[in-house]
């Protein structure tokens, strides 16, 4: 089989899982996948469902049971797991090097450009203040940063990351996303990422697959995926909507009539639907939100209120 031309991967019914006293357990059955290069893929599936074996199966860590497969050989594949490092003595540097080793001889020494392709990997995650720093001095953000910084060093057309924001709080798992999302763009690579991460996905990924039930796996945009009910049958939502990104909240109060614009208009009415309010043209009260950052008021049956904690515990009396 002959790759696209816009891909680096492809697979034709493709099985995978494991095999255990020559019998097979089947984890995706007859798939047939196109990997993109300039574009992040997001591989997503409720858990447990077999996404790090495919992951794996892909990178070449252990065979699938069926079909065929078109890559790049394995030296233009870089893995990230989710691996513990056991070196705490090591530094960012020399962990990043490891990343050129596919291209060193057999006496394993950097030349300056392997040590100028560490340090452009370095700068390129924006971790140039840690280059010295020894791993169990890192941050559980600032270490993936680094694992990702030695993949680039590989210098690869394909990036693999098996959870690569799993533990990390917002701040991190968001910039995670974004750089791979610009790495895919500005290095026209092609990455693939296994990942809970609904929201993010939905803004930053150009591909989706989707593993559903029957061991398929479905792919799109993740518009698409969304507007078709691709992501409501597979996940099963409970109370919360896809379409808005928001929690469904019970309505035990009256309808507001809100009038507003923009980032407080909208904050408000999320506070008003968790407690209970429905936002409405035709409500019994009406708020009227004005200004902008601390020089927000609201307006509600004449009397003006400077929070919207003040708001609500209005609200609450009747």
């Amino acid at each position: 089989m002959t790759l696209a031309s816009n891909s680096v991967l492809q697979t034709t019914s493709l099985a995978v899982g494991y095999r255990h006293d020559g019998i097979a357990s089947i984890l995706f059955d007859n798939i047939t996948l196109t990997l993109p290069t300039g574009q992040l893929t997001c591989f997503m599936g409720p858990n447990g469902i077999g996404k790090s074996t495919l992951i794996r199966t892909i990178a070449g860590l252990q065979p699938p049971i069926a079909g065929h497969m078109t890559r790049l050989d394995e030296k233009n594949m870089a893995l990230v797991l989710t691996d513990k490092i056991s070196s705490p003595n090591m530094t960012v540097f020399e962990l990043v090097s490891y990343g050129r080793y596919p291209h060193l001889g057999w006496g394993l020494a950097l030349s300056p450009h392997d040590s100028d392709v560490v340090n452009q990997s370095i700068a390129e995650v924006a971790i140039e203040f840690l280059a010295k720093k020894k791993l169990d001095e890192l941050s559980d953000g600032q270490m993936q940063l680094a694992m990702i910084a030695r993949a680039l060093a590989q210098e690869t057309p394909i990036l693999l990351l098996d959870e690569p924001t799993a533990h990390l709080d917002l701040n991190n798992r968001v910039e995670i996303m974004k750089l791979l999302h610009r790495l895919a763009h500005q290095k026209q690579k092609a990455i693939l990422v296994t990942t809970h991460e609904l929201d993010l996905a939905l803004q930053l990924a150009d591909l989706i697959w989707l593993a559903t039930p029957d061991k398929k796996i479905k792919t799109g945009i993740p518009e698409d995926l969304v507007l078709d009910g691709s992501f409501d049958a597979i996940f099963q939502f409970k109370g919360f909507d896809l379409r808005t990104g928001k929690i469904q909240h019970e309505v035990t109060g009256k309808t507001i009539h809100l009038i507003g614009t923009d980032f407080p208009f909208l904050w408000t009415k999320n506070a008003l639907e968790r407690e209970g309010f429905a936002v409405g043209p035709s409500g019994a009260s009406t708020i009227v939100v004005e200004g902008d950052g601390a020089g927000l008021r609201w307006t509600m049956d004449g009397a003006v209120f400077n929070t919207l904690a003040a708001v609500l515990a209005r609200l609450r009396q009747g």
